[in-house]
C-alpha cells in the first residue's frame, strides 16, 4: 500500500494515541514492526510516516501521567 498524499501532524498524533490505547506498552513495538513492513514492501513514503507515529508514541509514553515527566 503505497499513500499518495501527505499526511498532517494532527493524522500522526491520532494514530499514535490511538496505538497506546490499544497496545499500552507496546505500541512503538507494533508502530515499528509497521514501518518495517512498509519498507520491506519498498513504500518508503509510508515507512517515513509509520516512523513519524513511532516518534509521536514514544513522546506520549515519555509523557504519561504515570511516567516521571508530569508527576513532578
Amino acid at each position: 500500500m503505497r499513500l499518495s498524499m501527505p499526511v498532517n501532524d494532527i493524522d500522526i498524533w491520532r494514530s499514535a494515541n490511538l496505538y497506546v490505547q490499544r497496545y499500552g506498552d507496546d505500541a512503538a513495538i507494533h508502530a515499528a514492526m509497521q514501518a518495517d513492513r512498509f519498507l520491506d514492501a519498498g513504500d518508503l513514503d509510508g515507512a517515513a510516516v509509520w516512523r513519524r507515529i513511532l516518534s509521536a508514541i514514544e513522546e506520549l509514553q515519555r509523557t504519561e501521567p504515570d511516567g516521571d515527566a508530569q508527576s513532578h
